[in-house]
């Protein structure tokens, strides 16, 4: 266990805080075999194999981010992150990989005991072929008519994540849709995400009814995070109020929001949707292979940034949590002070004195 620095409760009140925070969460360790129901969100280039074996061996569940991987980099992903931990962890898959298929079957191959499926609305069939195969689904829901559908199609587990988050989000902020899912979803532990950079929120969605946890942005600067020099000092440097949101030119050809660290990479998405309407306008592209390359053009931007350090003109994907990030610390330190803050507000109550 963890030793808590936490002043000024008393032992007697730390060891009930301590207590309390694992009923809280007890579902959702549970369910995902772990000692801290915090999740590492799956960041595309950034949660590879070092990073999700860091997360897991510090009693969270780290998740391995598959992105734009072929099938045979992620069973070598896959085969690395367990060389480097025995515990837990997940693969996140996105759901519009041209070759999805392949990719759960690697899961299932490599007897991978969760898998996240995101980027879109998972497939039914995509959900009996994991649960035949014994594998726990994690799907989001950005609604609560979705979070619905995913556990009629068999869900096992729901991520809840608002638009505070970075990468691709939706329009609803993480405090909202808490309130407007944990009430009616009992049946299944649900997991917030989006904005979440200490442990006093976790505690305060921990008691609203969620199971846990998913943290991504917090975990960037993260010692075993492989991600550039660059790239680190860019959010460690950031403020909440400089990851933005991108824009959307026409809406014709609609564009799924990307939060991150305004920078060149902003003015470059601009300049490439109107290049992109031009082509459509000229009858040179149609508009789904216009938007296409509009998911291209940031997963290219992406990787500019976190593997190359191009921090002007890559896309610096982050939450607006990134004002917490302000400077590099181990996974295990970063989970310490995560877990002393939730055990700090716990203690500190009345009730427990």
């Amino acid at each position: 266990m963890i030793s808590p620095t936490i002043s000024p409760i008393d032992d007697t009140r730390t060891e009930v805080a301590m207590d309390h925070l694992k009923g809280l969460w007890a579902r959702g360790c549970e369910f995902l075999q772990c000692e801290y129901a915090i999740l590492g969100g799956a960041m595309t280039w950034v949660s590879e194999h070092n990073l999700v074996a860091a997360i897991s061996n510090a009693g969270g569940f780290g998740i391995l981010a598959s992105g734009a991987m072929p099938a045979d980099i992620l069973r070598e992903e896959i085969k690395k992150t367990r060389s480097k931990t025995k515990k837990s962890f997940g693969v996140n898959i996105i759901t519009l990989h041209p070759q999805l298929d392949d990719l759960i079957q690697v899961c299932i191959e490599e007897s991978i005991s969760h898998v996240v499926l995101a980027g879109g609305v998972p497939s039914k069939q995509s959900i009996e072929i994991l649960k035949k195969a014994g594998v726990k689904i994690i799907c989001f829901a950005p609604a609560l008519v979705l979070a619905k559908r995913m556990i009629q199609y068999g869900a096992d587990a729901l991520v809840i994540e608002g638009n505070e988050a970075g990468g691709h989000i939706g329009p609803v902020s993480t405090s909202v849709l808490a309130q407007e899912i944990l009430p009616h979803i009992k049946n299944v532990p649900v997991f917030i995400a989006g904005g979440i950079g200490c442990g006093d929120i976790m505690v305060s969605y921990l008691e609203m009814g969620a199971s846990g946890c998913q943290l991504g942005t917090r975990f960037v600067c993260a010692t075993e995070c492989q991600a550039h020099p660059d790239f680190k000092k860019a959010f460690m440097k950031g403020a909440a109020r400089h990851a933005v949101v991108s824009s959307q030119i026409d809406p014709r050809l609609p564009v799924i929001p990307v939060r991150a660290l305004h920078n060149m990479a902003t003015e470059d998405f601009m300049n490439f949707q109107r290049e992109m309407i031009k082509r459509v306008d000229d009858g040179l592209l149609g508009l789904s292979e216009a938007q296409m390359e509009i998911e291209h053009f940031w997963a290219g931007s992406l990787r500019k940034a976190v593997v190359d350090g191009d921090i002007d003109h890559g896309s610096l994907m982050a939450g607006q949590s990134v004002g917490f990030v302000k400077k590099e610390a181990s996974v295990q330190e970063i989970m310490n002070e995560l877990l002393g803050q939730a055990w700090r507000i716990l203690g500190s109550r009345a009730s427990y004195s």
